[in-house]
């Protein structure tokens, strides 16, 4: 069945303005002087217009979603990452030593992994992370489509899937991440083609690259944009041409989150271009990101700059998996704590 993207761009409503300015007046009250806890106060006032209602509570059941897939333009060696990271990174998360589990257990936000596109046998992880697998990677997409009719819809209602999923198990936060071997090449190609960036202004370093394979990506990413261009007028077809199954599943994701008044942190470039194609199809929907950091890839800072997201931690972290935004968790969580267990003095 076609996705009706205008029935669900309608859907999307405003944030709550009644919240945001019954917080406002609460830390008038708290700190004596408007502004005296600067970007604190901001978050704050965000995060009580996304959750609505006359009270606030503190943040208690944050989630983080991680949608794993391969890239066929690895082969093209864009990438310091060899052929298998994406799958031994995915074990490395399933068993609680991967940089994201780590930080995630420390925060207390359970992480669920997606496997939408790694290159791994079918019976590579458990069931309950490989069976919404849409394929063994994307194709390269300078050459070629990332994905085969029907596979985008099918990975787009993944993410809305996986996003109803969280919500109704309770998620009062959701971190999006992104797992994959060069995922910031269709990154950089949809912000690209979404901002009119051209190749070389878009592009990284990415996972570490050099001189040599930063002119080959270049090259890749010129040859992407040109395929991209004649259908930016049609999100779905954008991400089947250009970006690949986790794209649409993030981009599914993001959408249904906004759908359901579910405030979601965006970590890495990968997440920030997925959220400029579902702000293509509906554009309230950023009202209810937050952008968790900035990696230094050029296209990441176009695009939360097309977002109007300013992001709360720039610590330089480039990889990805949800790493920026759950070091910007327990900063949210100290905004909101300001409203939720702060009281003027008497």
């Amino acid at each position: 069945m076609t996705i009706d993207l205008d029935s669900l761009a309608a859907q999307v409503e405003r944030p709550d303005d009644d919240a945001r300015a019954r917080v406002r007046e609460h830390l008038i009250a708290v700190t004596g002087a408007p502004s005296a806890y600067g970007r604190l106060e901001e978050l704050a006032i965000w995060y009580a217009s996304v959750q609505g209602g006359k009270t606030n509570a503190p943040i208690a059941a944050p989630r983080v979603v991680l949608f794993a897939a391969d890239h066929g333009i690895a082969a093209h060696d864009v990438s310091v990452r060899r052929p298998g990271w994406t799958a031994r990174q995915v074990r490395a998360c399933l068993d609680g030593t991967s940089a994201a589990a780590t930080f995630a257990a420390a925060v207390g936000a359970p992480v669920r992994i997606v496997d939408i596109a790694v290159d791994a046998e079918p019976d590579a992880f458990p069931e309950h992370v490989s069976r919404d697998r849409i394929r063994r990677a994307s194709a390269p997409v300078d050459t070629a489509d990332a994905l085969a009719p029907g596979e985008v819809e099918r990975a787009f209602r993944v993410g809305m899937d996986t996003a109803d999923a969280e919500i109704d198990s309770g998620a009062d936060v959701l971190l999006l991440g992104s797992l994959g071997a060069a995922a910031t090449t269709p990154a950089a190609v949809l912000i690209g083609a979404l901002t009119g960036m051209d190749a070389a202004a878009v592009i990284g370093r990415g996972s570490g690259i050099d001189d040599a394979t930063w002119i080959r990506k270049c090259a890749g990413i010129r040859d992407a944009l040109r395929r991209a261009r004649p259908v930016l007028g049609d999100p779905m077809r954008l991400l089947g041409v250009s970006g690949g199954a986790d794209f649409a599943a993030m981009t599914g994701f993001l959408l249904q989150c906004s759908i359901r008044r579910t405030p979601v942190l965006l970590d890495d470039v990968a997440t920030a271009a997925s959220a400029l194609v579902a702000q293509r199809i509906s554009y309230r929907s950023p009202d209810w990101w937050l952008a968790g950091h900035v990696t230094p890839e050029p296209g990441h800072v176009k695009a939360l700059d097309r977002l109007a997201l300013e992001p709360v931690l720039d610590y330089k972290v480039r990889g990805g998996e949800a790493v920026g935004a759950l070091l910007a968790l327990p900063v949210l969580r100290a905004a909101v704590d300001l409203v939720a267990r702060v009281h003027p003095a008497r």
